[in-house]
């Protein structure tokens, strides 16, 4: 038993790692960890939600004191996406198709750490306002749902459509993910959801993790290897979520 909790707190540290060095908060990451656990579903998205406050603003930080955060991207996202993460987080989803949800939305950042390349910046086009907030309400609500950041979804979208590079769409997302984590959080408060104290564990192991990896994420290093790592791990996470009784 003690070994279990000790490699479920190394993996702990390695996903936080991993997900802020590329401007996550890993929510998805966490939850795929507590699946694998055999963590409840009913404990799960809080605590998703709470890891992901932590690693997404240490992310956030790092990100915009390099310089790589645009205000202008960032608020119509947001706008939409608060109040119906909010209201996401007050839905109750049964734990077999919560799970299956969850696979599902774990293929999304494989898909983009696997085939989206960065931008080239003669490429940008300027970001639809309309489309923008349509967007940030329907990943709002997911993330409210489901009990992510919804970053992992605005990535690859926002990538897709060239309206930021690779550093600029983690900067962005990294704020997205605090803004929709919070509202999605209070949403569980609302429901009367009670904190536990082994939380505060992962807490400060997600965030070490998380510290060093936006550090390094958003000043030291190429992140090629680091996104292929991740996206391998959350391919095998996903296909125990959709395909067995994890």
């Amino acid at each position: 038993m003690a070994e279990s909790f000790i490699l479920f707190y190394v993996l702990l540290f390695v996903v936080a790692f991993l997900y802020a060095s590329v401007g996550h908060g890993g929510a998805s990451g966490y939850l795929a960890l507590m699946a694998l656990f055999a963590v409840s579903p009913a404990v799960m998205k809080p605590t998703a939600l709470l890891l992901n406050l932590f690693v997404s603003s240490t992310s956030f930080l790092q990100f915009y004191r390099a310089g790589h955060f645009k205000w202008k991207l960032f608020w119509p996202f947001a706008a939409a996406s608060v109040p119906l993460s909010f209201i996401g987080g007050t839905m109750a989803i049964e734990s077999a198709v919560y799970k299956k949800i969850l696979g599902a939305l774990l293929l999304v950042p494989v898909i983009r750490f696997f085939f989206f390349k960065n931008t080239d910046p003669k490429d940008f086009r300027k970001a639809n306002i309309p489309l923008a907030l349509f967007i940030g309400g329907v990943i709002g609500l997911l993330s409210g749902m489901i009990g992510i950041g919804g970053g992992i979804i605005l990535s690859p979208v926002m990538l897709l459509l060239k309206w930021a590079d690779q550093k600029q769409t983690a900067a962005v997302s990294a704020a997205f993910i605090f803004v929709n984590s919070a509202a999605g959080l209070g949403g569980q408060l609302i429901k009367g959801f009670q904190f536990n104290s082994y939380m505060i564990t992962y807490v400060g192991i997600a965030f070490a993790g998380g510290l060093c990896g936006a550090y390094f994420g958003a000043l030291k290093f190429p992140q090629t290897v680091l996104k292929y790592l991740l996206a391998s791990v959350l391919a095998v996470a996903a296909y125990k979520l959709l395909f067995t009784h994890a």
